[in-house]
């Protein structure tokens, strides 16, 4: 990674920990001190608390690493840059367990889950009378207990069994120093952390989708409810799947697909009525703005960029003409400041090079673009699997083919179950690049292996101005590669913990 992209991390990564200023949605001042003994006594204190756990979303994991992980581990990207360490092992597939970049979004979605569990545990024994008007204890309550499955969810998925700490109330190492819990476990854990949050949260706040859109609902819980019963391999539910998926379809929320893609990402139709969850970024101001686009997209400031489009990605979207997306989702430059090895190696400034364009303002660092956490189109998608997946393919193809119609695309048939879950699977693909979700698909049908190893994608070296032939890229992923490694510093801290299978 280049110097002045090392400074820019560190400033932005010292704001992240230091800010003391809010947004128009949420007040995200940061409750740093996570003991109990000093005040959670009135509403106000949990409400600072809260506001902390939602923080979470604005470190680098979920504005930056959760794309490297999800899209260029994947088939969808390389991570460009010039071969910087460690980033260059996400696209490898081989994450050493010393990387700071993986210890940092342990640590992050860690600390949110600390404060999620103050709250949790403390809401009951706050006496403040405003927490029995309007419904805020349970409100309170339900967000944080949303919150925690989310980032439980995120650990779960990308490191299998971790440890459950539901407490956080303790400095003592014979308490905090808790084994790996097995990933059946975190997702029951999961699962019940989400029917309290069904059970206590609205299904809108107000009448201000502005409000709504940045804080966890009914269809918000119900949704991850579909996610995690769809994920999880020892017990996977697809029966459940389906009831939860039309719970957020049906919604007294009023979900619909938006009838333009392109409106969902052009900067100018956020808190639509097809989002159920997004992260509230202010553009303009380092202490709540997007600083993950500028790493993603912006073709002047010199540098080559993370999660460069793959050539199989563009192929994908060429397969089925489908121009609206990916027009909506890449966007080809030209006269760009370096060579591509994949896409222009000898340096032609005529030769296009693609970026992720999901984001579209980087704004030097400060940008408003707000990433989704949760849409409706994904849910529709994975209903489509389910039903697929117990036997009703007629209802699976009605309910992609809804996808499909969006974006003027001819509805698609299926010979088989086989045949219609690569379709479904192409096509979650084509909707939800670049939203953090590809890798999850590929593990959960248990094609991640099969994938990448007949992925054929190639590289270039570039000798006086000749182009070299193409050169194979081979990833070597296997199954235990399929997870990440635990954290080396989480090891060393912790006797009890034990690494993942396939990492020293």
């Amino acid at each position: 990674m280049k110097k002045k992209l090392y400074i820019k991390l560190i400033t932005v990564i010292a704001l992240i920990f230091s800010l003391n200023s809010c947004d128009e949605f949420l007040d995200i001042r940061p409750e740093s001190d996570l003991t109990t003994g000093n005040a959670y006594n009135t509403a106000q204190d949990l409400q600072n608390a809260l506001n902390g756990a939602y923080r979470t979303f604005y470190t680098e994991f979920f504005q930056w690493d959760k794309i490297m992980l999800q899209d260029t581990r994947s088939d969808n990207a390389y991570s460009a840059g010039g071969g910087d360490q460690p980033l260059a092992q996400y696209d490898q597939v081989d994450i050493s367990p010393a990387s700071v970049r993986i210890m940092w979004g342990w640590t992050q979605l860690y600390g949110g889950i600390a404060r999620c569990n103050i709250i949790i545990n403390k809401v009951n024994e706050v006496s403040d009378p405003s927490l029995d008007r309007n419904n805020a204890r349970e409100h309170i309550l339900g967000q944080a207990s949303w919150l925690r499955a989310w980032f439980y969810y995120n650990l779960v998925t990308h490191w299998g069994g971790v440890p459950l700490e539901l407490e956080s109330n303790s400095s003592d190492p014979e308490q905090t120093n808790k084994p790996r819990s097995t990933a059946s476990e975190v997702y029951d854990q999961i699962i019940t952390d989400l029917e309290v949050a069904v059970t206590n949260l609205p299904d809108s706040y107000s009448n201000d989708s502005a409000v709504n859109k940045v804080k966890a609902t009914k269809g918000c819980a119900n949704a991850l409810l579909a996610k995690a019963w769809a994920q999880r391999k020892d017990g996977r539910d697809y029966n459940k799947v389906i009831q939860y998926c039309n719970a957020v379809i049906n919604s007294l929320a009023g979900y619909r697909l938006l009838d333009s893609y392109d409106h969902l990402f052009d900067g100018n139709h956020y808190s639509n009525d097809e989002v159920l969850l997004e992260i509230g970024f202010v553009g303009g101001n380092w202490d709540v703005s997007n600083w993950g686009v500028q790493l993603f997209y912006d073709e002047k400031d010199g540098w080559q960029k993370y999660g460069t489009p793959s050539k199989d990605l563009v192929a994908a979207y060429d397969s089925e003409n489908d121009e609206i997306r990916k027009n909506a989702n890449i966007i080809f430059v030209t006269n760009v400041d370096w060579a591509d090895e994949n896409w222009n190696p000898c340096f032609d400034r005529n030769l296009p090079i693609p970026f992720n364009y999901k984001q579209k303002h980087p704004d030097g660092w400060n940008s408003g673009d707000r990433p989704y956490l949760l849409r409706l189109a994904d849910i529709i998608l994975l209903k489509a699997e389910a039903l697929n997946e117990t036997g009703d393919l007629n209802g699976a193809l009605t309910a992609v083919n809804q996808v499909r119609a969006r974006v003027d695309l001819p509805p698609i048939t299926a010979a088989s179950k086989e045949d219609l879950m690569w379709k479904i699977l192409k096509e979650r693909r084509l909707e939800l690049a670049y939203e953090g979700q590809r890798w999850d698909d590929l593990n959960r049908l248990g094609v991640t292996v099969q994938v990448m190893t007949n992925l054929q994608e190639f590289k270039y070296t570039c000798v006086g101005g000749v182009q070299s032939d193409p050169i194979p890229v081979i990833y070597n992923v296997t199954e235990e590669k399929t997870l990440m490694p635990i954290p080396q510093l989480e090891l060393d801290a912790n006797p009890n913990l034990v690494q993942n299978p396939g990492y020293l």
